[in-house]
């Protein structure tokens, strides 16, 4: 894959954390990757051979400025093309909560991929909980930035829904890990735990099919 040497700025954090769990020189798939600065990362610093599927033309075009190989596409109609097995890691990274069918769409990571990474805004944050008893009305965070009218998120769930799940479809959590707003692990709190689970902003996720 043919890189363009641009200047890059720092990596998010919690992207940051994605990287680190991908072994160098794998085949990786990144769902949602946007203008390309995690599969920017992984090509530099780890020599992944890496693919993306972004649904935005405006991502597309700034991933393939990049020299990157990013198509156009939707995780809840695409995924279903690609072979089992065919990379090592499928990467989704704030998009779950996207999705029109977020099972189907775990169950074809973990099908696609040997592992999946995932990650997602918590709902069932203190906050979130407080606002919704203080106020009654959805609330509007850090970590959840729209009104519920104007919002890409459709299908919102805890790090409580998000275990239960995997376990519906016998997926592994090979590592779990409970974030802050800006995407740094929580200290002392296991990522799939109920403390995770009230204070953790967002979840990340590694998994792979259990047996």
């Amino acid at each position: 894959m043919k890189q363009t040497p641009i200047p890059t700025a720092p990596l998010r954090v919690d992207l940051r954390l994605i990287a680190d769990m991908v072994t160098p020189g794998s085949r990786v798939l990144d769902i949602g990757c946007g203008d390309g600065d995690l599969l920017d990362c992984l090509w530099r610093e780890k020599q992944v051979d890496g693919r993306g599927i972004e649904i935005s033309q405006a991502g597309v075009n700034a991933s393939v400025t990049r020299g990157l190989s990013v198509i156009q596409g939707n995780a809840d109609t695409d995924l279903a093309d690609f072979p089992a097995g065919i990379f090592d890691y499928a990467i989704l990274s704030q998009t779950l909560q996207a999705t029109y069918n977020p099972k189907r769409v775990l169950a074809e990571l973990v099908r696609i991929g040997k592992r999946a990474i995932v990650s997602f805004p918590n709902f069932g944050h203190w906050r979130v909980r407080r606002h919704l008893l203080t106020h009654g009305r959805m609330p509007v965070t850090g970590a959840l930035a729209h009104a519920w009218f104007d919002t890409p998120n459709i299908h919102l769930c805890t790090i409580a829904d998000f275990v239960e799940l995997c376990g519906e479809l016998g997926i592994e959590i090979e590592r779990g890990l409970a974030l802050d707003l800006g995407g740094r692990p929580l200290p002392g709190i296991s990522g799939t735990g109920w403390r995770a689970n009230l204070f953790g902003e967002q979840g990340l996720f590694l998994l792979s099919k259990a047996g």
